[in-house]
């Protein structure tokens, strides 16, 4: 097992926490800009990336867990972190699509609507959360603090896989309302 330094784990916390406030942040400022830029009519797709992207990750997330579950510690460190690259690419997409593009309204009427709005408020929230826990969980795997890691993933992995599954059904509920 490897050891960290006090210094190494103070700067790590730092950079940590840094990203968990930075990417909200950012993401907020970014979707709150009115004049979108105009990169083609290929961004208009993202949504639909983004929707297999959060579905990929949920099959990664459940894979992970079997894998562990199962001791097969090195199949598990490549699922969950292709489930992280895969986070950080939808969060670039996401950006990417609301940069050029206005937010599409949710047009379903009846039950539906509030079920819908109860799944994207609780689907947001809980994605600002993640971010902390994930970034620490990473960290804590990868520097070999083990305890540490299977201490956050009790947090990190059911927030993940919530917003992750809400995602793809938030996506399937506003689909028919995108402009292709």
């Amino acid at each position: 097992m490897q050891t960290v330094q006090p210094v190494q784990e103070q700067k790590a916390n730092r950079v940590i926490n840094t990203l968990a406030l930075a990417i909200p942040i950012a993401v907020a400022v970014l979707l709150g800009i009115r004049q979108k830029v105009d990169l083609g009519y290929w961004t208009t797709y993202l949504p639909h990336i983004n929707g297999i992207i959060n579905s990929l990750t949920t099959v990664l997330l459940l894979m992970g867990f079997y894998f562990i579950k199962q001791k097969n510690v090195e199949a598990h460190k490549r699922t969950m972190l292709t489930a992280f690259a895969l986070g950080s690419l939808f969060l670039v997409s996401y950006v990417l699509y609301h940069l050029t593009n206005e937010s599409t309204p949710f047009g379903g009427q009846g039950w539906i609507r509030p079920v819908y709005y109860f799944l994207l408020i609780s689907h947001i929230v809980l994605s600002v959360v993640v971010v902390w826990f994930v970034l620490r969980a990473v960290y804590y795997a990868l520097s070999g603090q083990i305890a540490r890691h299977k201490a956050t993933v009790k947090y990190a992995f059911p927030i993940w896989l919530y917003v992750s599954i809400t995602g793809v059904i938030v996506y399937l509920m506003i689909k028919p309302y995108y402009l292709h």
